[in-house]
């Protein structure tokens, strides 16, 4: 291991039996280059960390005004939510303005991220429905979209459908990445993904948190979901989620997703920085204690903050029995 290797350490005892490699790009709203570490360019896919880009045409078209989306229901828009009772609620809530049902829903059924939930309905014998699933909000979202252009529901998460027209050309516009060089695959809930460099979607928040130089409607587009998800961040993940925890610790100063395969993207509207990083093997374990670790080192985060998100920065690891055999810690120097 070279001195200059930015990982994620996880220990057993007194041996290091893991290590996590990251790439990290911290650019502000003109697309300048900050901070970066490992590969600050790494082409990867945004998975859903493109969740609060995609909402922007819900809001610019004027779908969430037509059908009255509140702001809770926004920022379930832009969530990989839990599957708590409010989330389903919630996502159950945009459908029926828009006269739709679970069944409409195509993003299948999983059971919810919140381990007392998910017990709670197996001991009912209840299974999940398409409203549980992580994307129920971004899925919602994109059939009021669909139902104000007068498009059809059957095929809204067809690449050529003009939903996902419209969130391709939202997602190319702020990133600057042009259309036809984005990298499009199919996320883990059927519509289309976005890959591009981290730098690129860094880039996307910057300007989410920060849009002058947008036009009206996309600037005022970026300010209603930052809005939404600083004043309703438990509808961005839940309880004893990071993404929730970290607004509620910074108090809103600081806005972030996570998506699938290690990637964490966010927002510091009032300094127009945005910051992506990417765990290069995929796994989870280390996102949340490198990010974490990268906002303290950047002065993102105050010692007070830092402390407030202790079991998300240097987690312990249990064996079956509860017992703490190991930690994962961040062992880099930006």
């Amino acid at each position: 291991m070279k001195p200059s290797d930015t990982i994620v350490r996880v220990s057993r005892g007194h041996i290091t039996e893991s290590l996590h490699r990251i790439h990290l790009a911290v650019v502000d709203n003109q697309g300048t280059l900050l901070h970066g570490a490992g590969d600050p360019h790494l082409l990867t896919f945004a998975r859903s960390t493109a969740k609060l880009i995609q909402a922007l045409p819900v809001i610019e078209s004027g779908a969430a005004d037509h059908f009255g989306l509140t702001e809770a229901e926004i920022a379930l828009c832009c969530a990989s939510h839990n599957g708590e009772a409010e989330h389903v609620s919630t996502a159950r809530g945009i459908l029926g303005k828009l006269g739709y049902h679970a069944k409409h829903l195509q993003c299948g059924a999983h059971e919810p991220y919140h381990a007392p939930t998910a017990q709670a309905m197996r001991e009912r014998g209840e299974s999940p429905s398409t409203l549980h699933n992580n994307c129920s909000g971004k899925h919602s979202g994109m059939l009021s979209l669909s139902s104000h252009l007068g498009a059809s529901p059957d095929t809204y998460m067809s690449p050529e459908h003009p939903v996902q027209v419209l969130m391709l050309d939202a997602v190319s516009a702020m990133s600057d990445v042009p259309k036809e060089q984005m990298e499009l695959g199919i996320d883990g809930c059927g519509v289309p993904v976005f890959g591009m460099p981290i730098n690129h979607l860094a880039l996307a928040f910057a300007r989410l948190g920060s849009p002058q130089g947008l036009s009206a409607e996309r600037a005022n587009a970026c300010q209603r979901i930052v809005n939404a998800v600083r004043k309703y961040p438990q509808f961005l993940a839940g309880s004893d989620r990071f993404d929730t925890r970290l607004i509620e610790v910074t108090k809103g100063r600081v806005i972030g997703k996570m998506g699938a395969e290690g990637i964490f993207a966010l927002s510091i509207p009032e300094q127009a920085i945005g910051f992506v990083l990417k765990v290069e093997d995929g796994n989870i374990r280390a996102l949340y204690p490198a990010v974490t670790e990268a906002l303290k080192q950047l002065g993102y985060l105050s010692e007070t903050e830092v402390s407030e998100l202790k079991e998300f920065h240097t987690p312990a690891v249990h064996n079956w029995q509860g017992t703490e055999v190991g930690r994962i810690r961040p062992d880099f120097c930006l």
